[in-house]
């Protein structure tokens, strides 16, 4: 297969979101290093036994974040959400969050990377393979690489259609959902999955009451009489990137509303966008059945926060 580790081969007409990634190099078969369990180690000797209780049991939390002009854009609240979502499942990362964060520094240094993303991930070892897994040892990687953007601004501003999953975000006490946890995100690859299988490039899920809640892997905004509706965050994520770009919006005198949506309310709204460390801020021009025409204010936002994470302004907190 051609092309550098890590980079895109491109296909004629681009990628549009919705194909397999099947053009990517293999994720084990890539070449440089990656920080394993306190120093880096070469990328392809970075393995884990297949008994390993992460693995089996869903005891694995991560972090997916970006790196731009050669900054990690808020690495530090990263590495705090890693640790909360270790420690909400009963693990102990072995190393402080100023080992992580320098470790993030270094691995993309190593990699010589200075616009990318990185996946810093903790698991349970092998010790023991049984639900329960008082005496294994947690391990913590992190991995660098390249990642450009989906699409160009202009191919952006056309907008991705969302398929309506029939898989339902959870209530807070059926799982650890404010958790980044592996095991939180199956029903969000199944979703995907049957959404591409249809020609759709992503998912909206409802939550258990029927809410709207998120894409698999995006927090979601709405555009009414120049106001922002985005759900409540009370049974998923409170992205990052839903924070900067709501601080960023109020920074601009643009009213935020964080509330409950009913999917009948999708009609009355003109704009749609999804926000994520890997989305960054993506129209939407199609949820099921309800249409959207990604405009100013959409354009706006994601003007605003490209030029934040690239260190040109800075607007949010």
């Amino acid at each position: 297969m051609g092309g550098k580790p890590g980079q895109l081969i491109p296909k004629t007409g681009g990628f549009s979101g919705t194909e397999p990634m099947a053009d990517v190099i293999p994720f084990d078969q890539r070449d440089g290093s990656l920080w394993y369990d306190g120093k880096l180690v070469p990328w392809k000797d970075a393995k884990t036994h297949v008994l390993t209780h992460g693995l089996h049991y869903g005891s694995c939390v991560f972090e997916g974040q970006r790196i731009y002009n050669g900054t990690i854009y808020k690495l530090k609240e990263h590495t705090e959400r890693l640790f909360f979502s270790a420690e909400t499942l009963g693990m102990k990362i072995p190393f402080t969050q100023e080992q992580i964060n320098q470790a993030c520094i270094d691995t993309a240094a190593a990699q010589g990377i200075t616009d990318g993303y990185l996946r810093p991930v903790a698991f349970r070892g092998s010790e023991m393979m049984a639900v329960s897994a008082q005496n294994t040892t947690i391990h913590v990687a992190i991995a660098c690489w390249p990642w450009p953007s989906y699409f160009s601004p202009a191919e952006k501003l056309k907008g991705i259609r969302l398929d309506i999953s029939r898989w339902k975000r959870p209530a807070p006490d059926t799982e650890p959902v404010h958790a980044k946890a592996a095991g939180l995100y199956m029903i969000c690859t199944i979703s995907k999955h049957e959404a591409e299988a249809k020609g759709y490039a992503d998912a909206m899920m409802f939550d258990y009451r029927g809410y709207i809640a998120e894409a698999t892997g995006a927090n979601v905004f709405f555009v009414k009489d120049g106001e922002l509706h985005t759900p409540t965050p009370d049974c998923f994520l409170n992205g990052l990137t839903r924070q900067s770009v709501i601080a960023i919006a109020k920074a601009k005198g643009v009213k935020v509303i964080e509330r409950h949506i009913k999917p009948e309310e999708l009609t009355g709204f003109s704009e749609c966008f999804l926000t994520g460390s890997a989305a960054e801020v993506t129209p939407v021009s199609e949820i099921g059945p309800y249409t959207f025409k990604p405009g100013a204010l959409t354009e706006t936002l994601m003007n605003a926060y490209s030029d934040e994470v690239r260190g040109l302004a800075k607007v949010s907190a």
